[in-house]
Parts: C-alpha cells; sequence; structure tokens
C-alpha cells in the first residue's frame, strides 16, 4: 500500500513541478514522511522519504532541466551553488540527529511561511526584469548583491538536506528580485539538481541508502515520467497565475496537516 501511495505522490508532485517550475519536494516530501510513518510508526518516516525524495527529485530535475536549457543562466547559480554547498552537511545532521516532531514542526513552518509569503506577494512584487546583464554591467536588472543570495542559498541547502525541500528561500528570494517566469525556471532546475547531488552524495556515505529507498525510487520512476509528461501537456494550456495559486494553497494546507498530525499525537 506504502508503495502505490508513493507512487500516487511522485505522480502528482511530478505534474506540479513541471508545470510550475517548482513544488515537487515541497509535496513530496511532507507527504512520504507522513506516508512511510504511517506504514513503520517504529521508523522514522523522514529517514526513509529523504534521501528517497532526494534521488527521485535528481531524476525529475534533470528531465525538466533540458526543457528550459534554453533559458538557462549559469552566472546566476553559481553564488546560490556555493553557499548551499555550506549549508546541506548541516541538513544532513540534522536528518539523523534531531527529533522527527521537531523536523516535521520546522517543515510545516517553511511550507506554510513559504505559501502565505505567496498568496500575498502579489502587494509586494517588483516589476519583473530580465536576467540577462546589460552592456553597462552597473544598469544590469540581474542584482545578486550582499548577503542576500548567500543567505537564500544557504537555507537552500540546509532544508534541501534536511528535508529535501531547498526552493522557499530561493523562491522567495527570486520574487523579491522579480526574476521572470522562464529564467527563474531555469535557475531553480540547475540548483534543485545541484543541491539534490550533493544531499545523494551525503546520505550514500550516512549509509542512508538501503534497499527499501533503492527499490521505492525505481517503483516510482514511471509515476515520475508519466507525471512529466502529463505536466508537459497541461502546460501548454494552463493559466500558470490561477495554477500557482491553487498550488500555494495545496503547500499551505500540507503544512497544517503536518501540524495537525504532531498535535493529535500529543492528545
Amino acid at each position: 500500500m506504502t508503495t502505490i501511495l508513493f507512487a500516487v505522490i511522485v505522480l502528482f508532485a511530478a505534474l506540479l513541478q513541471t508545470i510550475s517550475g517548482f513544488g515537487f519536494a515541497l509535496l513530496a516530501m511532507p507527504l512520504a514522511t507522513l506516508a512511510f510513518s504511517v506504514a513503520a510508526p517504529g521508523v522514522m518516516g523522514v529517514r526513509i522519504a529523504a534521501p528517497l525524495v532526494a534521488m527521485t527529485g535528481f531524476t525529475l530535475y534533470a528531465v525538466n532541466l533540458l526543457r528550459y536549457r534554453q533559458a538557462l543562466q549559469w552566472h546566476a547559480v553559481t553564488r546560490l551553488a556555493l553557499a548551499a554547498a555550506c549549508g546541506i552537511p548541516l541538513g544532513i545532521w540534522m536528518v539523523a540527529t534531531v527529533n522527527e516532531t521537531v523536523v516535521k514542526l520546522i517543515l510545516a513552518a517553511v511550507l506554510i511561511l513559504y505559501a502565505l509569503n505567496s498568496l500575498l506577494r502579489p502587494l509586494l512584487t517588483p516589476a519583473p526584469t530580465s536576467l540577462t546583464p546589460t552592456a553597462g554591467g552597473a544598469g544590469s536588472a540581474f542584482v545578486l548583491a550582499g548577503a542576500g543570495v548567500y543567505l537564500a542559498g544557504f537555507l537552500a541547502g540546509l532544508l534541501g538536506g534536511a528535508y529535501n525541500t531547498p526552493g522557499p528561500p530561493v523562491i522567495i528570494y527570486g520574487t523579491l528580485q522579480g526574476w521572470p517566469r522562464n529564467e527563474f525556471r531555469s535557475i531553480l532546475q540547475a540548483l534543485f539538481l545541484f543541491s539534490s547531488a550533493l544531499v545523494i552524495a551525503s546520505h550514500l556515505v550516512a549509509g542512508h541508502l538501503t534497499a527499501t529507498v533503492w527499490t521505492h525510487y525505481l517503483i516510482g520512476l514511471p509515476a515520475l515520467l508519466l507525471g512529466v509528461g502529463l505536466g508537459a501537456q497541461v502546460d501548454r494550456r494552463l493559466d500558470h497565475d490561477r495554477f500557482r495559486q491553487v498550488l500555494n494553497v495545496m503547500i499551505l494546507l500540507t503544512g497544517l496537516v503536518l501540524i495537525a498530525q504532531e498535535l493529535s499525537r500529543k492528545v
């Protein structure tokens, strides 16, 4: 039953990621954690879900990066990736040492804060601009100045290492910078691919890539490819602004469900 449920989670999360450019780990990680925790109450679900979602996500990001490769801006990814590499080891350490209740509540807080930011951001979002630098340099609309980009990258690495959700800090930062959609998507796929590769390597060293993880990964691949195919078809017809609002509501509800589950365990 858990295997089927995981395949369904991968299918819908991959569909959402393909359409919007993000959202796979935000949905797959908490739902997979819930699924494995319920299936095996004595097992820390996040320790199965974390490496499993990282491996599945890596495959998805590689496929989608091919779709967005024309808009890819490597110079934009560099600083974010360097900072993320510093945060990932701390995230991996948190998975192995921090109580699962704490992990779930932190993840729920991240989901809720991100969703609320996305739902309210029309009041705060600056006008979209191009990421392509101008000849003069100083007039470039793509600005990665100050500590903000490094903080966003570090937090992305920490969240990626611990919960496979590197997106929220970078998405929030990119929103504040006014990144346009195509460049936004390409940067996210490249950063997610880099982050998940480091996360997988860390899980390998830590001995988290068990037979259970590999089995569910292989079973989830057909669902992932189906989700990408369906998402590519829907992507050509869907109103993206409306869909992102629906996705943000789903992310918000996922965070609230995680909190509700932990509160119910205390009663």
